[in-house]
């Protein structure tokens, strides 16, 4: 039952960084019509800022490391960012795909893999060992 609840604030907390991130999207992409690439990887920093705070915090409860468990996330990112704003960037300017329909793809993508991730690497020792005093 735990592992439901967890999974439940992971997906409430992704839907709130989805929001960021479409948001500043479409603000970069619809007001300062900046190519994709850019509105793409502004609009994943913030949503990624945003989602592992709260994440640590509420979800996995992690009493972790911050820098450590960031610099997981880091290299994740590292990995996960160069491959997604490519071929979003080859869908959307040399096939001519939706921007909007790339980025959902990417956020859908970027939220399974990142559940496991975080699940598994970051957070995974040191799940519910925050207390109320780390809170």
């Amino acid at each position: 039952m735990q592992e439901f609840k967890r999974a439940v604030k992971f997906v409430l907390f992704s839907i709130s960084a989805g929001l960021i991130q479409i948001g500043s999207f479409t603000l970069m992409n619809e007001l300062l019509h900046w190519p994709y690439w850019v509105c793409y990887l502004v609009a994943l920093v913030l949503s990624v800022l945003w989602n592992f705070t709260l994440n640590r915090k509420f979800t996995f409860r992690s009493a972790a490391n911050v820098p450590v468990a960031m610099a997981k996330v880091a290299a994740y990112y590292a990995v996960f960012t160069p491959l997604s704003t490519l071929l979003g960037d080859y869908l959307v300017d040399t096939l001519h795909w939706n921007e909007y329909l790339v980025t959902a793809i990417n956020m859908l993508l970027n939220f399974v893999t990142e559940f496991l991730y975080q699940r598994f690497v970051v957070f995974g020792k040191s799940i519910d060992t925050a207390t109320k005093k780390d809170a």
